[in-house]
């Protein structure tokens, strides 16, 4: 008899199971709800569809993701009221093993995120309670993670939407400059909103910080310029905003807690944009926004200059990334050997010495990406910037 979404979710909401006891017996349960076959009956090779599919991460070493569908999804469990933020983060270490399945799902009994990992196309996470599950539309999304992945692919391009993030700024700059602003101002500040943007989609600042924020202040927006400024002078040193412990962001962009006034519309616009997944917008955006922020009359003098991204792919392919991809296969070349040599001994100490020897290949690759430093003498501001990878 086919589990239904009443059993389903009366049975989970009252599990106290940890998750190691808990994770395969509720997938088992989420097979039978929405009528597919479990990994042992689709699949007696475990190599396509699998509990427990060992992985090699990205960063190095091995895993095991807890269940794979490949060209479907990667699913990882926590326990009830978990971090799963961590769970997803596992998942991005697994799905080039997984071969970069279309879905990353992660549960913790009481949610199943569904994050998306389609190429050139936004990111997108649906989020599924208990009680989402006894909706049609709930019901449906958890078919379709099982049946047709396509569905959650976004209808547009990640391009499309960095040209609507891009337009939408482009109507704050003209606000701005209604108002009298200097075009400068004017592209530092909207550049820093950004940034915000981006941090709050990827996690370094609370999910959807200037949304609440414009809600809260939709009719007082001298508010919104106090509490931007406070966001700004917690993200330059590090400390509290609120409940919320933001952390110290290195660099001049938040050099100072500068910012400027807003009116109800601009309001209206930050709200809109902040529903944008930021993660998924490419970063050529910064050269449009500080293009169209500034008075084209007045650019020669800024020295402003945008460059586009495939301007910008003609001097970074060949010298940063061309011979990082070439360094890169030639210790996927020693690591494979050493993982073969390594599989092909009994256990010991000297299969123990390869396996340390296969690791800090990996690691003394990644020391090398870590050191790597670029100077770029624009970087879209007079100043220029060095940077170095990861930030």
């Amino acid at each position: 008899m086919t589990l239904t979404p009443q059993a389903f979710v009366a049975k989970w909401k009252r599990a106290e199971l940890s998750e190691s006891s808990a994770a395969q017996q509720h997938f088992l349960d989420v097979c039978e709800l929405v009528g597919h076959e479990t990994p042992a009956d689709a699949d007696s090779t475990g190599k396509e569809f699998a509990f427990e599919m060992g992985v090699a991460k990205t960063s190095g070493g091995e895993g095991w993701a807890d269940v794979a569908k490949l060209d479907f999804f990667g699913w990882e469990y926590k326990g009830k009221h978990a971090d799963l933020d961590k769970a997803y983060q596992q998942l991005l270490l697994y799905r080039e093993a997984l071969q970069n399945p279309p879905l990353l799902v992660v549960c913790d009994i009481e949610r199943i995120i569904i994050h998306t990992n389609f190429t050139y196309t936004p990111k997108r996470t649906v989020t599924l309670t208990l009680d989402d599950l006894l909706t049609a539309e709930g019901f449906q999304r958890l078919h379709d993670v099982f049946f047709e992945p396509e569905k959650f692919r976004s209808a547009k391009t990640t391009q499309q939407v960095t040209e609507d993030a891009a337009a939408q700024f482009g109507r704050l700059a003209s606000i701005l400059h209604k108002y009298g602003e200097a075009p400068q101002a004017t592209a530092h500040f909207l550049m820093r909103l950004v940034f915000v943007l981006f941090a709050s989609d990827v996690g370094l600042l609370p999910q959807g910080v200037l949304k609440k924020l414009a809600d809260a202040t939709r009719h007082r927006t001298q508010d919104f310029t106090r509490a931007v400024r406070q966001l700004f002078q917690a993200m330059a040193k590090g400390g509290f905003y609120g409940s919320d412990l933001i952390k110290h962001f290195d660099g001049g962009l938040f050099e100072d807690d500068s910012a400027l006034d807003l009116d109800s519309d601009c309001l209206d616009v930050l709200r809109e944009v902040d529903q944008l997944d930021w993660s998924s917008i490419e970063p050529s955006i910064f050269g449009t926004l500080f293009e169209r922020s500034l008075d084209p009359g007045k650019r020669a003098q800024l020295g402003a200059h945008y460059t586009s991204k495939d301007d910008i792919l003609l001097i970074v392919e060949p010298v940063l990334m061309a011979p990082l991809r070439r360094r890169w296969a030639d210790v996927q070349v020693e690591a494979r050997a050493l993982a073969e040599k390594r599989d092909g001994m009994r256990q010991g100490a000297a299969r123990d010495r390869v396996a340390a020897q296969l690791l800090n290949v990996l690691l003394d690759f990644g020391d090398e990406i870590a050191r790597t430093r670029v100077l770029d003498p624009c970087c879209g501001a007079p100043r220029g910037a060095v940077w170095q990878y990861p930030n």
